[in-house]
């Protein structure tokens, strides 16, 4: 931690945008960064920040002058060795990303959401009928945003059933570890080795069914595409990213028309349009992703203010997804508007490579859910999972009526 003077004429802040009160509650720091101006110095961490839309978007666009491969979390890779190998999809830049990029995207593309989307409109009727049949009261999280993904998406990579659990510990460190060495990571760490080596073991070859996502990357690598290397990095991506925040896109959605009764009517009348739309518009609203960092490659002018090179720079996704400046009515969740163009999912080359599994994985959700109940209501307090990096919960108690 850092509490040195800047030498920059950007304004100063010095709050810290991972304190525990913050992380519970984040939309009034980013309140005031936003009107702090496009740039604004974090003191506490010597880095600098961005939460409008604006400067948020062009950076993440912005590859060559925002540089991903020296880290996207605080710990900057120029100097630092990160504690496992980076991300082939999120930590590495052109040329070395290109490769890894084209595979995944085949492995995760149309011909992938074609196939599985029957059946996870079946797994899903079925997930939602054991729910209602058994209460007309339970946890929206543990029941429904938690279980579906953990129940269809290891299946479509190809992992065994044993161990799944600890894929969202896993994936809660990692998100932790993008952060400073505060309470949170420091919980997490006990068990990191255990977790990572478990991990680790579902990316080999012959863990892995030979149907799956899993085994169309290690086909890749077979025919040239990757190396054998890149192989088992490239199934961890997956395991580590496309778990935790497709669960916290779920829960995100699920709160808020829990809270939004008409919005859930709307819905209900025009499920097959509205539902990935619901989906989008619930991650711009909650930002389940809501920082990640890049490193100037060289110095940078942004609005007058130059951020130095070999600096990091904290971009607050969600601030940007409810800036005014880009929203009307940002802190409204409204399923009627067109949320496209939101930050939740990154932008430009590193934009995530699954969000349209997730959207797959949410529009089986929300219409299973939306022909079988009529209402869904808060039915005691929310409570959140603090995260250095994501929008979690730990709990949404909701109760429903059946149609």
């Amino acid at each position: 931690m850092s509490t040195a003077v800047p030498t920059t004429d950007a304004p100063v802040s010095h709050a810290d945008p991972f304190a525990l009160d913050v992380l519970h509650d984040p939309l009034p720091f980013q309140s005031a960064l936003r009107e702090a101006g496009p740039v604004v110095y974090l003191n506490r961490y010597d880095v600098f920040a961005m939460g409008r839309y604006e400067q948020v978007h062009a950076a993440l666009t912005d590859w060559q002058g925002f540089q991903s491969a020296a880290g996207v979390g605080l710990s900057n890779f120029r100097y630092e060795t990160p504690w496992r190998p980076p991300s082939l999809l999120l930590e590495t830049d052109p040329p070395h990303h290109d490769a890894p990029r084209a595979v995944l995207s085949k492995v995760l593309g149309p011909r992938a959401l074609t196939k599985l989307r029957a059946s996870w409109m079946v797994d899903a009727e079925i997930l939602v009928d054991q729910v209602l049949d058994a209460h007309t009261e339970f946890d929206a999280v543990s029941a429904l945003a938690a279980a579906f993904p953990l129940r269809v998406f290891p299946d479509a990579v190809g992992i065994p059933d044993a161990g799944r659990e600890n894929l969202l510990p896993y994936g809660d460190h990692l998100f932790n570890a993008f952060g400073p060495v505060n309470s949170l990571v420091e919980k997490g760490a006990p068990r990191v080795a255990e977790l990572s080596g478990w991990v680790n073991a579902q990316c080999t070859r012959d863990a892995l069914s030979d149907d799956g996502f899993g085994a169309e990357i290690w086909a890749a690598a077979d025919r040239g595409d990757i190396t054998h290397e890149q192989a088992p990095l490239i199934v961890r991506s997956l395991l580590s990213a496309g778990v935790d925040t497709t669960v916290n896109g779920l829960a995100a959605v699920l709160y808020a028309f829990a809270n939004n009764p008409l919005q859930w009517a709307r819905l209900r009348e025009n499920p097959s349009t509205l539902a990935k739309t619901a989906f989008d518009e619930a991650v711009r609203w909650e930002s389940p992703v809501q920082t990640f960092f890049r490193t100037a490659t060289s110095d940078i002018d942004i609005e007058g203010t130059e951020i130095p090179s070999g600096r990091k720079i904290l971009m607050f996704l969600g601030s940007a997804n409810r800036d005014p400046r880009r929203w009307t009515d940002p802190d409204a969740f409204d399923i009627t508007r067109n949320p496209s163009g939101h930050v939740g999912y990154g932008m430009g080359i590193h934009q995530c490579v699954g969000q349209h599994v997730a959207r797959l994985e949410a529009e089986a959700l929300l219409a299973a859910l939306a022909a079988r109940i009529e209402t869904i209501e808060p039915a005691a307090p929310a409570s959140r999972h603090l995260n250095n990096t994501l929008r979690s919960w730990e709990s949404i108690p909701v109760r429903i009526t059946r149609r």
